[in-house]
């Protein structure tokens, strides 16, 4: 994966072992590969490679690490200032997803999975879904 250039986001590594026919075991743990607790986890599959477009929204207190556990799928980022495109498709090296990052997710393989870890349970008021309102957002800070 290339080097991540905007603000408020990381990569981490999953510890990965490989068992030869029985497959690849990766592992994750709250407060050592994953930077905080995990109060919620999530996963995205059935996408359509031609036309689903996931996130399109930025939060305004959630940390989360999202990894790709199947397949492939970029990753578009935007601090506000800077913009990058990652290939996601390690399936043991996440993205973290700090607060006040736009994120979106596009140009899925087929068998596409998603997996994200949160560090917090859902809440609507937390999104931030609107462009414009992130941008003002982002460079008051």
């Amino acid at each position: 994966m290339d080097d991540i250039i905007v603000k408020k986001s990381g990569t981490v590594t999953l510890k990965r072992i490989v068992d030869g026919r029985d497959g690849a075991l990766c592992i994750m743990n709250a407060l050592q590969e994953i930077p905080f607790e995990i109060k919620r986890v999530y996963y995205i599959n059935n996408l359509d490679p031609y036309s689903s477009i996931r996130g399109k929204h930025a939060h305004r207190k959630l940390r989360q690490v999202i990894f790709c556990i199947n397949g492939s799928f970029t990753l578009s980022l935007d601090d506000g200032f800077t913009k990058q495109e990652l290939l996601m498709r390690e399936d043991n090296v996440g993205v973290i997803l700090d607060p006040m990052l736009w994120h979106t997710m596009h140009d899925f393989s087929n068998g596409c999975v998603l997996l994200v870890a949160a560090s917090d349970y859902y809440q609507e008021a937390d999104y931030i879904r609107n462009y414009d309102e992130f941008l003002t957002l982002a460079r008051e800070k």
